[in-house]
């Protein structure tokens, strides 16, 4: 190999090296509590949460203030947020005036919506179009991801994965 070629590989390698070295930094000195992370809302009052349902019933998370609010975020393709959807609907029947479910739907027209409802159950209202900044804004990764919102509007638990009835009611016991 020649002095020329010598020099070209030591200049790339430098560059590659800086590089890298740049990149680790970065993950090093960022915080994990940026807007990626779902972990973020939780100890703080929630993201508002304005729009229209799937009924064209305007809905803000702000008139829910004095209840308990479970926002679940979910998709009808997911597995895991169908198999949650009963628990849903039982948890919604036996706590109907001191508690409230709100779904929040990721990238799915509001048709598709309604008929999953219909063909399973649960009388919430349900936001389907435009999510994209409430995701944003509570930090969603994956789905189902839930966030229990207490009667002061402040953020108490974050669910990753599905969740029973009898557990989102033992949640709110434990916040109470």
């Amino acid at each position: 190999m020649s002095e020329k070629s010598n020099g070209k590989v030591i200049a790339v390698v430098a560059i590659a090296a800086a590089l890298l070295g740049g990149l680790v930094l970065l993950f090093a000195t960022s915080s994990t509590s940026g807007p990626d992370s779902s972990d973020q809302v939780v100890g703080a009052l929630a993201p508002e949460i304005v729009g229209v349902d799937t009924t064209g019933t305007p809905f803000d998370l702000a008139d829910s203030r004095g209840k308990w609010v479970f926002v679940n975020f979910f998709a009808t393709w997911c597995p895991p947020c169908v198999a949650e959807h009963p628990e849903l609907v039982a948890f919604s029947e036996r706590n109907e005036g001191t508690a409230e479910v709100v779904s929040v739907a990721f990238d799915q027209p509001a048709e598709v919506i309604e008929e999953f409802f219909e063909s399973n159950g649960g009388d919430w209202p349900v936001i389907a179009e435009d999510t994209g900044g409430t995701v944003l804004d509570y930090g969603v990764i994956k789905l189902p991801e839930s966030f229990l919102i207490s009667p002061e509007g402040v953020v108490v638990e974050k669910v990753a994965g599905g969740v029973t009835a009898t557990s989102l009611e033992a949640m709110i016991a434990e916040n109470s």
